[in-house]
């Protein structure tokens, strides 16, 4: 059975086996590091500007995303966050979208493999939240996790430390926090995700829903086919189905994630 040994905080006193010898550094080696001191005079301001726009079209890494401004979709809702599960994030109130789906070990899709222990060489997360007709939908935990898998129970909720196998995208926590864990470094996609998870996914098909899918991207418009975004470093993707529309939620990443 594959393993994986980090269960998320609270509780300390949940420990899922070992996955590797030694913990995987997950420091930002700039920090701490003044921006102003990568170049002197009036290069610094520049350079900050470049830094901060490349940042705001590629959630951190990756590629980039051609967005608009929301103001034209006039009055958004607003909903407040849930309760935080296990990862430190929230967790939505409503059911999920769709049973997690899975592959089988050994198995191939989209060229994202199945294997017995997580691929850590590439480690990225990113955030998906969706409605439906303004009502909040899950992405549940253990997509891309083969069963029979062992959830273990925390006070904020299930987290599932083991699988028969892990896809290189999949999800641990009912949070919506997408785990990308290759053993190469690759931009994928949210139509590879949708395909691991098992659920259509089309600018006019959420699964089981129908209806036209407005799709917000790190806060932004995005108006391509949300098969194509990117799942970028710390990338926030929020698809909305029906009315009323929703104000584009926005996490803060835990440590770790």
């Amino acid at each position: 059975m594959a393993k994986k040994s980090q269960v998320p905080k609270p509780p300390r006193n949940v420990q899922a086996p070992k996955r590797r010898d030694t913990p995987r550094a997950r420091t930002n080696p700039l920090a701490g590091v003044p921006m102003w001191g990568w170049a002197a005079g009036g290069g610094a301001v520049l350079i900050a500007v470049i830094v901060v726009v490349v940042v705001l079209a590629t959630g951190g890494t990756g590629k980039s995303v051609a967005t608009s401004p929301i103001t034209g979709l006039g009055p958004l809702a607003t909903r407040p966050g849930g309760p935080k599960g296990p990862e430190g994030v929230a967790i939505p109130a409503g059911a999920a979208l769709a049973p997690a789906g899975w592959l089988t070990l050994g198995e191939t899709r989209d060229g994202i493999n199945c294997e017995p222990i997580e691929s850590l060489a590439y480690h990225i997360h990113v955030h998906l939240t969706i409605y439906v007709n303004g009502v909040a939908r899950r992405v549940p935990y253990g997509i891309g996790i083969a069963p029979p898998r062992t959830v273990s129970p925390t006070p904020q909720g299930g987290f599932v430390t083991n699988g028969s196998c892990f896809a290189w995208l999949h999800t641990h926590a009912n949070d919506g926090v997408i785990h990308i864990e290759s053993p190469k470094a690759k931009t994928y996609t949210l139509g590879d995700f949708f395909d691991i998870w098992g659920v259509q996914l089309q600018p006019s098909i959420l699964g089981p829903v129908r209806g036209h899918i407005t799709t917000f991207y790190n806060g932004s418009l995005y108006k391509g086919n949300p098969r194509d975004l990117p799942l970028n470093k710390h990338a926030q993707i929020q698809l909305d189905v029906g009315k009323p529309l929703i104000a584009p939620q926005k996490i803060t990443f835990p440590a770790g994630l």
